[in-house]
């Protein structure tokens, strides 16, 4: 089992910034792949990026490219995602994920935290 949780969601007006952290634990949870997805009211969760716990190139959803970076931090046993540049479109509950295949579909992933709140203001 691995244990997922968020935190660091919150208001911000559009153009700024947030970094949301995902605080990992467990058995073998760096031999995975860590992600960010996001669902909005009313919509789909969605892919926004991944990246290896062991190391490797990230992946991000194109309408998040050159504003979010995802990053890990292995003696913390800790992923984040830097988001700047922050538009209302942004807004939705993000949510960190671990799983074991590399890829942009939800269901892949086995654990998932609880999700942090991420509101951007126009």
């Amino acid at each position: 089992q691995v244990q997922l949780v968020e935190s660091g969601g919150g208001l911000v007006q559009a153009g700024g910034s947030l970094r949301l952290s995902c605080a990992a634990s467990g058995r073998s949870f760096n031999t995975y792949v860590m992600a960010w997805f996001r669902q909005a009211p009313g919509k789909e969760r969605e892919f926004v990026a991944r990246i290896m716990w062991s190391g490797g190139s990230a992946y991000y959803a194109d309408s998040v490219r050159g504003r979010f970076t995802i990053s890990r931090d292995n003696a913390k046993n800790t992923a984040y995602l830097q988001m700047n540049s922050l538009k209302p479109e942004d807004t939705g509950v993000y949510y960190c994920s671990s799983g074991r295949t590399a890829t942009h579909i939800s269901r892949a992933y086995d654990f998932w935290g609880q999700g942090t709140q991420v509101t951007v203001s126009s």
